[in-house]
Order: C-alpha cells, then sequence, then structure tokens
C-alpha cells in the first residue's frame, strides 16, 4: 500500500512566529541601503603587502622565534603582528581613521583631510612618509643553546646553526651576594681608581737596614707570612723557620728548647710581615737581626720592605735550621747587608719597577725565575760595591750572581708598594694580597680594609728534587703571591716558557695560563708586555667578582717546602688557591654595599 504526504499550509508549518528584521526580498538583498541593515562578510584572511613572497626555508629546523625585544615606537602606537612583517602603525581616530577590517602595513604621517559615512568607508587626502615594512626573518638565524650538549648536537644534524653558552650556576658563592656586589654603583669607579693607583706606582731601592731598625721589631718579635697564625697550627716548614730564628737570636740553644718557648708563647710575638709593610717569601720568617730591603713609591708615598734571599735548597725559608743554615744568615747579617746598604747609598734610588719592565722581556716572570733581574740588579751597583765593598766585594758579587733567586726579594716589596696603593677604597673589588702561611691561604681586598678571607692551603703539583715525591711537600707557603696578585709569576708565565722545566707543565700550558688570566682580572700593565702575546700588557688586578662568577682560579707557581720540620725546599710547581677565600670575601663585600 501506498502510503502518501500531506503539504500543510506555510502558516501552519510556523508554530512560532518570525521575530526578526524583516527578510530581504529579491529586490534588495544585495542592497547596501542602511534601512536594510549591516551586510554580512566572511572572512578572507590576511591580506599580504604587493611583492610579498614566502621565504624559502633555510633548514629542517624550525627556528623559535626570538622574545620580543622593546617597542622603539612611542607610547599609543599600534602594531599588528604578522608571522614575517612587523609594521607599527600609526594610532588614528576620527574621520582618518581606517575602515574596519582593513590592514596597512605601513606608517603615514603628514596632514590631511577627509570625510566619511557609514560604517567602514572614508576617504582622506594627504602627504608624508612611509616606513617600509621590516623582514624579522630575512637573516640567517641562529639558536642559542645552554646546558647538556644534546640539544646542540641535534640541531647541529639538522643543519641548524647553534651557538652553545658557556653558561653556568656560580661555582662558588652565594648568588644574592653576586648579584647585590655587581649592583654595587660604587664599584665601576672603585675599581678603575684602585687599577689606576696600580698601574702608577714605582718602586724604588732606597737602603739596606737591619729589621730591628727599620720595622721596629724587638727581641722575641717575629714576622711571618700569609694571615695570622698561632704555633699550634703551624706548619712543619713554618716552625722549623720559627726555631731557626730562635736560635739566630739567640733566644734558645737547642731546637728543642727553641720549640718549648715557642709552644708556651713567653715573651714570643707572631705577627704577618703584611701587617709591618713587609713580605717574605716561602715561611717569610724574619727577625731582628736580619736585614731587608727597603723600598720606597714615588708616586704614592708608601714604603715596603723585605728580606735578603738566601738562595736555594736548605734555607730558613723553606723550613731549614741546620748549622749551615744559621752560619748563611749570620754571614748575610754581618756582610752582605752592610756591602749592599753602602752600595745602593752610593748609587741612590735604582728603580726596580724599570728592571721588572725589562727582565720580562728577556725570559723572566718575577716569582720563579728571576736571573735576568738578578743580573740586572748586580750590573746597576757592580761599580758601586766595588767602591764601596772593600776585601767582601768579590765574595759579594759571586753570592748575589750565583743566586738567580735574588731578585725575588725585590721583586715582592715592588709588588707590595703598587697593590697597598690600591687599599681602602670603598667598592672596590680588587684583590690587594694573596698569601699563604703554610696551613690557610688568605686574601685581601681593596673594599675591606685589612681583613682576611682564608681557606686550607693547597698543595702544589709539579717537579720534585731529587728522591723527594708528593707526599714529601707542605701545602703552599709564602708570601711571594704578591708577585701574582701585581701580575707577574703564574700570571706572566707566557713571558718565560722556560719556567715550565722548573715548576712542570709544558709551554701551551704556560700560554695558556697567562690568557686565563685576563678573563678574572680588571686590566693590562703596558708597563709589563709580554712578547710572545703581542707586547699585550701583564693581566693586573685580580677582581674577586669575576673569580666567583667564572670559577676560574689565580694561577700561581711556587716553591715547594718539605712537610718536616728542617727538610728545606723539595721541589717547585703550579697551584691555585682555595675557593673559599674569593666567596668569603663577595659575602664581606656584598654585605657593605649601600
Amino acid at each position: 500500500m501506498r502510503r502518501t504526504r500531506t503539504r500543510r499550509p506555510a502558516s501552519a508549518r510556523r508554530s512560532t512566529p518570525y521575530a526578526g528584521p524583516p527578510l530581504p526580498t529579491a529586490g534588495n538583498s544585495r542592497s547596501s541601503s542602511p534601512s536594510a541593515g549591516p551586510r554580512p562578510t566572511r572572512s578572507r584572511g590576511r591580506r599580504r603587502p604587493p611583492g610579498w613572497a614566502r621565504p624559502e626555508p633555510r633548514s629542517t629546523c624550525r627556528t623559535p622565534r626570538p622574545r620580543a625585544e622593546p617597542s622603539p615606537w612611542p607610547p599609543g602606537t599600534e602594531t599588528r603582528h604578522d608571522p614575517h612583517f612587523a609594521c607599527p602603525v600609526a594610532p588614528q581616530t576620527g574621520q582618518n581613521a581606517p575602515s574596519g577590517g582593513h590592514r596597512t602595513d605601513k606608517v603615514v604621517t603628514g596632514t590631511g583631510t577627509g570625510t566619511g559615512t557609514g560604517t567602514g568607508t572614508g576617504t582622506g587626502t594627504g602627504t608624508g612618509t612611509a616606513a617600509t615594512a621590516v623582514d624579522l626573518l630575512g637573516d640567517d638565524l641562529t639558536v642559542l643553546t645552554v646546558g647538556a650538549e644534546l640539544f646542540a648536537d641535534s640541531l647541529r644534524e639538522q643543519a641548524c646553526p647553534v651557538e652553545p653558552v658557556d653558561w653556568r650556576p656560580p661555582p662558588f658563592g652565594q648568588s644574592a651576594d653576586i648579584a647585590a656586589v655587581a649592583a654595587d654603583p660604587r664599584r665601576p669607579e672603585a675599581n678603575r681608581t684602585a687599577l689606576e693607583r696600580v698601574l702608577a706606582a714605582g718602586a724604588e731601592l732606597i737602603d739596606v737596614l737591619p729589621a730591628a731598625s727599620a720595622l721596629g721589631l724587638r727581641p722575641g718579635t717575629f714576622l711571618h707570612a700569609g694571615p695570622p697564625l698561632t704555633w699550634d697550627r703551624a706548619s712543619g716548614p713554618m716552625r722549623g723557620a720559627l726555631t731557626g730564628g730562635m736560635l739566630l737570636e739567640g733566644l734558645a740553644e737547642t731546637p728543642e728548647e727553641a720549640e718549648r718557648v715557642l709552644a708556651a708563647g713567653t715573651d714570643i710575638t707572631l705577627e704577618p710581615c703584611h701587617q709591618h709593610s713587609a713580605v717574605g717569601p716561602m715561611a717569610g720568617v724574619l727577625s731582628p737581626s736580619m736585614w731587608v730591603f727597603q723600598l720606597h713609591d714615588p708616586v704614592h708615598g708608601g714604603t715596603a720592605y723585605c728580606s735578603l734571599n738566601e738562595g736555594l735548597g736548605k734555607v730558613l725559608r723553606y723550613g731549614a735550621y741546620s748549622a749551615e743554615v744559621l752560619t748563611r744568615l749570620r754571614w748575610m747579617s754581618d756582610v752582605l747587608g752592610p756591602a749592599l746598604q753602602a752600595a745602593v747609598r752610593a748609587h741612590g734610588p735604582v728603580d726596580i719597577r724599570a728592571i721588572v719592565a725589562q727582565m720580562l722581556q728577556m725570559g723572566d716572570e718575577g716569582h720563579n725565575r728571576n736571573r735576568a733581574g738578578t743580573l740586572m740588579l748586580l750590573r746597576e751597583l757592580l761599580g758601586d760595591l766595588i767602591e764601596t765593598g772593600g776585601r767582601h766585594t768579590a765574595e759579594v758579587v759571586r753570592f748575589v750572581a750565583g743566586n738567580d733567586h735574588f731578585f725575588l726579594n725585590l721583586v715582592m716589596p715592588a709588588a707590595k708598594l703598587a697593590l697597598d696603593a690600591a687599599r681602602d677604597i670603598p667598592g672596590a673589588t680588587m684583590v690587594v694580597a694573596m698569601a699563604r702561611n703554610g696551613t690557610d691561604f688568605g686574601i685581601q681586598v681593596a673594599g675591606t680594609g685589612d681583613a682576611w678571607f682564608t681557606g686550607p692551603a693547597q698543595t702544589p703539583e709539579g717537579l720534585f728534587l731529587g728522591s723527594y715525591g708528593p707526599d714529601d711537600a707542605n701545602p703552599d707557603i709564602g708570601d711571594s703571591a704578591i708577585t701574582e696578585t701585581w701580575g707577574l709569576g703564574g700570571f706572566s708565565m707566557a713571558a718565560a716558557p722556560a719556567i715550565v722545566r722548573f715548576v712542570g707543565g709544558d709551554v701551551p700550558l704556560a700560554l695558556a695560563t697567562t690568557r686565563s688570566m685576563y678573563d678574572i682580572t680588571l686590566g693590562e700593565n703596558p708597563a709589563f708586555g709580554i712578547p710572545i702575546l703581542e707586547f699585550r700588557g701583564a693581566p693586573t688586578g685580580i677582581d674577586v667578582l669575576a673569580v666567583a662568577r667564572t670559577g676560574v682560579l689565580p694561577q700561581i707557581n711556587t716553591g715547594m717546602a718539605g712537610r718536616v720540620a728542617g727538610t728545606g725546599q723539595v721541589g717547585a710547581g703550579l697551584v691555585k688557591p682555595p675557593s673559599e677565600c674569593f666567596a668569603a670575601a663577595v659575602r664581606a663585600l656584598a654585605q657593605r654595599t649601600p
């Protein structure tokens, strides 16, 4: 049976009357009359500027969109983003406003008039200039990567240019302390002042004197290298040197008696050399009867002192105190000191800084190689030694000429003069002293006064004499790291490649070491040109903030003293300070920020 459907009238099919606007008729369906209401429009997407073409892909790597930079346009300027074009648009209002939905890729400035009616239509005329669109992806982009190399390697495999960033958290010290010191507004000018003073400082040898008169030392007072120290914490070579000092001054008859008196501390005073404007190599022990060089800074007016150098091997500064050692020390006080005093006074001031500048161009580095410096000093004083030395002249000349380290004890006070000129500058982060006492390694900073920041002294690694080995070496000791603080020694190893035959390593290491020290210093010393580096100035002015940020520690080359008192020198090598010193210094500087 066939079923049929009955069509209902239109009025019956609509249950609810239509309440909207009048429906268009055949005659007005496309009318633009206002009475017809707005014409529905269909979005056709963004229009591209004339001549636009999609850039060719440069690799299979999808380059991430760079972070937005601050807008260079005035406040209120509208910007419309396009994946390939960024076109700021000057704000337009009133009759000159663009019609709704219109996109412009130009900035038009000038004057003009126009009229418009309705919604989204308008006309206008005017004159002005147009800025062309900027193609953000017109140049090749490079991806910056941080952290593991796996990500960078994956990008390289896709032919994507990669630039790894060697960023890492601060290796030591609190980030908040580092940030506080870095933000100190005084720091840039303070460091400039400190560096200028160091570079301007002079150093002239003006006299040779007994320590009792030069430093005011009384019997029972001994100066030593490094930060403050007590007998109970003293290392083997420091105890040996103090024992020898007691025997030399007649305060004990035997080493055992000397040790008992030193342990009791009765009428015994131990103080750092730096506290008395002095420096001492290795143990650095100075007693009243020893003689010292006196240097003067004609620029800043400072004065510094250092003992006379005994030579290498079994000597007091390495902790030896045998009869041979004491005999040599007495000869130095009775003969060498007075002979040098007469020669220096007859000669007049000797420019030590000028000799240092020359020796760097002759293969010395001012710490463990001073051969050229010693011979230039002898050349300066030889005539006066002959005229004033009497019957001991030949003996004195042979002693000085046979001791390649003799000039070290003049480089050290010259360095102290320069660095003392940079002390007490609020906000400055320059290191003004590095010193070791065989137990502690300490530094002082220009912006923190006389405070010491210490950590455990490290044991050098290098070459050993005879049958000695690493187990025989004491941790680092001596004030001679003042040379590195001035930019010499380990900082200028590139000037003395032969030094590696004494302290270990190889020539490429010497060059690389000097180059790396530029990363942690405030500047260069143009007076100390390094020939192999095209006479680039020695890296000068260790910055504790740079050390804390980079983790690059100062490099020191040094002699090694035997761990057991009385042994003497066992070798020479390379060593670095403990990081704790610099972390503590940054913390102290942060506490002093305004």
